[in-house]
């Protein structure tokens, strides 16, 4: 039987923020979560396609990321989706605990 090392196990209470919007193009629907976890990032979760990561104002300059990860069609998408997360995402970020 494998040992399993329990590396943490946390409870909050956290925000959870849903919202659903269209571009031109396309209809986007997201829920962001507002965690002390993961170094301040939101988790950002896709609610078409349940694919999620953690994001913050770098993390989404990267387009080419941001297709990948929500596996969108073309640049325009991605773009968009870097507008609404300018404005919907904090822009600050945390110190990292780890040096």
């Amino acid at each position: 039987m494998a040992t399993i090392e329990r590396l943490y196990d946390e409870s909050e209470t956290t925000k959870v923020r849903f919202i659903g919007f269209s571009t031109d193009d396309f209809r986007y629907d997201f829920g962001i979560i507002y965690t002390n976890q993961f170094f301040g990032k939101p988790m950002v979760v896709c609610m078409q396609s349940g694919c999620s990561t953690l994001l913050d104002g770098e993390d989404i300059q990267d387009y080419e990321q941001l297709k990948k990860i929500f596996r969108l069609k073309n640049d325009k998408q991605a773009m968009d989706l870097a507008v609404f997360f300018e404005q919907n995402l904090p822009t600050s970020r945390f110190e990292t605990q780890y040096d």
